[in-house]
């Protein structure tokens, strides 16, 4: 990394690391407080943020917050319609998730995200598992990033094109198995070493340098 691109980061660190470490405790607060249904909140949200954007994600949570844990499929989608691009598809991957982990594991989910010595196998349940839909590892490390847990790179196009331009990485390219995607989130991770940012506080920060704001 060139020496400018150094200190460009370095200075836009400087000026939101309180923000981003505020974003990040707000984060920690989710798991903090038991709410299964808060938890199932945020990965509504990652599937609706799948394929489409953040903001989106958020809009369609809004509309479907008070019906999400006993909404039938055809009411998420009405309130879904004109909120989503997927107003169809995503909330039938809402009620199929919500089903399994009800008939599976009582909708317990902080139990069931805490039951996980090893936080591979913690994504891997979510990324992986056919009966949690819509989302893979990107959405499934954004899910645990935003319920408190720490380490998991959010590995979207933002974050990837600013890896490639700083030559971290050598092509931009989502990364399409789990492999690749622990082999760049390793990078990212020995890139934060190299410029001594915290790995989930230089995720956030490489994504507001590229989209002017820090949410979710």
């Amino acid at each position: 990394m060139k020496k400018a691109e150094y200190e460009k980061l370095r200075r836009a660190y400087s000026e939101k690391r309180a923000l981003i470490g505020e974003r990040l405790s707000e984060f920690g607060r989710v798991l903090e407080s038991g709410d299964d249904a808060r938890i199932f909140e945020e990965l509504a949200f990652c599937i609706c943020t799948a394929g489409a954007s953040a903001k989106m994600g958020m809009r369609s949570v809004e509309v479907l917050r008070d019906v999400l844990l006993e909404g039938d499929l055809e009411g998420l989608r009405k309130r879904m319609t004109g909120v989503h691009r997927f107003p169809n598809w995503r909330p039938a991957y809402i009620v199929h998730t919500r089903e399994y982990l009800r008939r599976e594991h009582g909708l317990g989910m902080r139990q069931l995200v805490t039951s996980f010595n090893d936080p591979l196998e913690r994504r891997d349940f979510f990324a992986r598992n056919k009966d949690i839909k819509g989302i893979g590892y990107k959405e499934a490390s954004h899910f645990l990033r935003n319920i408190g847990f720490p380490g998991y790179a959010i590995l979207d196009k933002h974050i990837l094109n600013t890896l490639f331009e700083m030559g971290v990485i050598e092509n931009p390219k989502p990364p399409g198995t789990r492999d690749k995607y622990i082999s760049v989130e390793d990078r990212l991770r020995k890139f934060s070493e190299d410029i001594d940012i915290p790995m989930d506080e230089l995720d956030l920060l490489l994504w507001s340098e590229k989209t002017g704001e820090i949410l979710k």
